[in-house]
């Protein structure tokens, strides 16, 4: 059995491609592609099969990650795979999919999983598409992706 994992953002170009392409890196380096499946979706249409936007493009570039995926929206099967863990980058999208789709078992935020330190209680990826701070959406989402990676390997004996 292949385990899912489903970023889920707003439109699915600016963090949950970066939380995909992060994550599947690290599940490479684990040596776990064959086991964990990686994707990530918006729970809006505006901007479906586009590319990333370039601030997302540009950060991962920079640190040395591929990604060639396209936007596209959430669906029912998504969210009714007991098998797949939905995480959501903030909780706007938690509440969006439950008010959509209703309870889901591994429903969770990305910083739920990140190391809790004193400057840093927020539990939401803030969205850069207004903001252009994708550097730091990066260092969020890979702290969070981290975190999330060691819980599914306890949790699912990987």
């Amino acid at each position: 059995m292949t385990l899912k994992v489903l970023f889920v953002c707003l439109g699915n170009i600016c963090r949950s491609p970066i939380a995909e392409a992060v994550f599947q890196k690290m599940v490479d380096e684990a040596g776990l592609s064959s086991q964990v499946q990686v994707d990530s979706v918006g729970t809006g249409s505006w901007h479906v099969d586009e590319r990333p936007h370039y601030g997302t493009r540009q950060v991962l570039i920079k640190h040395g990650i591929t990604y060639n995926g396209r936007a596209r929206q959430i669906t029912q099967k998504d969210m009714t795979a007991s098998d797949t863990y939905i995480i959501a980058m903030d909780q706007g999208n938690v509440t969006d999919l439950q008010l959509r789709f209703g309870q889901h078992p591994n429903l969770y935020r990305l910083l739920d999983f990140a190391q809790k330190t004193d400057e840093r209680d927020e539990r939401n990826v803030p969205d850069p598409y207004y903001t252009g701070k994708f550097d730091e959406v990066y260092q969020l989402v890979n702290d969070g992706c981290r975190g999330l990676l060691a819980t599914i390997q306890e949790q699912e004996k990987l």
